[in-house]
């Protein structure tokens, strides 16, 4: 069975403190919007790497692709007044 967005989402939330989290997808290929305090000092690669590990295994195993944006609070906040 092909995993949802929400579930996707509650994978993320479960690893990861999120101020506003948003996926979509269709069950092999997702896009995900993460905004979490934990990403502030953090590289992009590295971002990315703590949504990898709040996934775990199921990136090998459930989902194809994850394209993610990660954004703290203040990047979100500026590129949704933008």
């Amino acid at each position: 069975m092909l995993p949802t967005p929400e579930q996707i989402e509650g994978y993320i939330k479960q690893g990861i403190t999120c101020t506003h989290i948003q996926v979509e997808g269709d069950g092999q290929h997702f896009f995900a919007t993460v905004v979490s305090p934990e990403f502030e000092g953090q590289r992009l690669v590295q971002r990315h790497q703590l949504v990898y590990a709040a996934m775990g295994d199921r990136m090998k195993a459930e989902v194809h692709a994850l394209s993610i944006k990660a954004f703290t609070p203040e990047e979100f906040a500026k590129n949704s007044a933008a």
